[in-house]
């Protein structure tokens, strides 16, 4: 099914793209929401949903276990260090993940698997403000 491009859909896109890291539907929103552009939260599920599916944007579970989203200009299969504070997300690659996620699937018999790897943790950024007010 082919998605209309509308200027909601773009609205997302770009309120997405300005982004400083991953966002939730329901973040990305209240952003929208107050600046009064009238897109509902619907819609801004389902121009994300899009998005994700066409590659044009990360979708990862937080540690919460919400959904959040993030403009990606990568294409194909990468992972993400993801600080919990900030929102800040690196793209990394990950051999030995490759190696070890393809081996396991064959050593059970398994063929075509895929997987998903997000490592959460706190940025070299949020570590020192969080030492420097323990400090003050």
């Amino acid at each position: 099914m082919v998605q209309r491009n509308t200027w909601q859909r773009e609205r997302v896109r770009s309120a997405l793209a300005g982004a400083p890291g991953f966002v939730s539907a329901q973040d990305l929103h209240a952003e929208l929401r107050g600046e009064n552009t009238g897109i509902g939260l619907a819609t801004v599920y389902r121009a994300l949903a899009n998005l994700a599916a066409t590659g044009e944007a990360d979708q990862l579970q937080s540690p919460d276990g919400e959904a959040i989203y993030r403009a990606c200009a990568s294409t194909g299969h990468h992972h993400h260090l993801i600080c919990r504070v900030c929102g800040k997300a690196v793209e990394i690659q990950a051999t030995e993940v490759e190696t070890w996620a393809q081996a396991t699937a064959a050593a059970h018999g398994f063929t075509q698997a895929e997987h998903v790897v997000d490592i959460f943790g706190t940025c070299a950024d949020c570590t020192a403000a969080t030492s420097a007010r323990a400090d003050a």
